[in-house]
């Protein structure tokens, strides 16, 4: 078992195709097909299921899979201490939903492509419920989401930010002149939500539910499309305030009196704990903190590592 076949394993495993793998790693595709049944007769198993021109992973190939993301780590890392590499290159991949992927991620990302541009970055908008494959199976160095405070044996979860939730609805609306707004208010009121695997949906009906108000939410899968509905009067949504503070401004959206308790989720920072933090990654995650914490690094020796990082 060598490393290069490993390589292009995963490379097939990730893209689910022997030609977008072979165009990944510059290989003809003969050279992946060769690879990959050379490694296939030397465990003595089918890693891939071959339907026509899909590729699918079998249950053996799933297992390797893991293995094969940890050996390619510790390759890796071996390659960096040997030669004391400490330079920011080579691919990185990160994962988050939409709305970070919107709102809070883009100038996190341009502040690191002017810091390390040698860095190839891959961005990815997935939903929450593939976070823990994605990072097991290597799909995604580090991934990025809104949720309640977590906990997941085998991941890294670093909390960064308190995200406010408001509810909010078009200036006419009724509501927006009333003192108070309770869950009674919200009795009978079109609700326009995201997708149900959304966290902060999921908080938002657990309140509704609980005070015996039923829901049958309009479900979206674009904030910005439940932004324009609600500013054309089609009803209410609960948003993070990251998604909807320019909308405020421009009084556009209003935020309605809620007497309640305060809606809010956690963006957290998540990463497997069995990997290789990189110096491209370290790189990022530390671009990340300072962006976060509002202190902006301005220069290159300004972002390495001046807040702690787990071994």
């Amino acid at each position: 078992m060598e490393i290069r076949q490993l390589i292009t394993f995963r490379a097939v495993a990730q893209t689910l195709s022997f030609s977008r793998a072979a165009a990944q790693l510059n290989y003809a595709q003969s050279t992946v097909s060769a690879q990959i049944q050379g490694l296939e007769e030397e465990l003595g198993v089918a890693l891939f299921d071959r339907l026509g021109k899909s590729v699918a992973l079998t249950d053996a190939g799933q297992r390797l899979l893991g293995y094969a993301e940890k050996m390619l780590n510790l390759a890796d890392e071996a390659l960096a201490v040997v030669s004391n590499a400490d330079i920011q290159t080579g691919p990185l991949t990160i994962s988050a939903p939409e709305t970070l992927c919107t709102y809070r991620l883009p100038k996190i990302l341009r502040q690191f492509r002017r810091l390390f541009p040698q860095v190839q970055l891959t961005f990815q908008s997935e939903f929450e419920t593939d976070l823990k494959r994605r990072l097991q199976e290597g799909l995604a160095d580090v991934a990025f989401v809104m949720a309640e405070p977590f906990q997941i044996p085998g991941l890294v979860v670093e909390p960064l930010l308190t995200e406010p939730l408001l509810i909010v609805a078009d200036p006419s609306h009724p509501l927006v002149q009333a003192e108070r707004v309770t869950f009674a208010d919200l009795r009978d009121q079109p609700l326009l939500l995201t997708e149900s695997t959304c966290t902060y949906r999921r908080l938002f009906e657990r309140a509704l539910n609980a005070a015996g108000i039923p829901t049958q939410p309009m479900e979206f899968h674009s904030v910005e499309a439940i932004k324009q509905c609600v500013m054309a009067g089609v009803g209410l949504s609960l948003l993070p305030l990251v998604a909807i503070k320019s909308e405020i401004e421009r009084g556009q959206l209003v935020p309605l009196n809620w007497s309640g308790r305060d809606f809010q989720v956690v963006t957290h920072a998540v990463w497997h704990e069995d990997k290789w933090l990189s110096p491209a990654l370290k790189a990022f995650l530390e671009v990340t903190r300072e962006y976060i914490s509002g202190r902006q690094p301005v220069n290159e020796s300004d972002a390495i590592l001046t807040l702690p990082l787990p071994e």
